[in-house]
């Protein structure tokens, strides 16, 4: 098992420890998984799928739950758009 896998976030290539949810990829390289419609930054707050602010687009589907979702290599995250 690797050590690490390669994932895109917002077009920026990363590396994350093997086993790291899409949330916590999105945080430890300082980023927001969203913008409300207000414009303020959100990410995760529960971390286990309820409260649903850490949602992002992954590999193409959107409004993903992310701290849901482990990163896997070449997996493509979307924050905004």
């Amino acid at each position: 098992m690797p050590d690490s896998v390669t994932i895109r976030i917002d077009g920026q290539t990363v590396r994350v420890p093997h086993g790291t949810s899409v949330a916590a990829a999105i945080m430890m390289n300082g980023g927001f998984c969203r913008t409300s419609v207000q414009g303020e930054p959100r990410s995760a707050v529960c971390g286990m799928g309820i409260c649903f602010e850490c949602r992002a687009a992954v590999n193409g589907v959107a409004q993903q739950r992310t701290c849901q979702i482990t990163c896997v290599d070449e997996m493509q995250v979307v924050t905004h758009g």
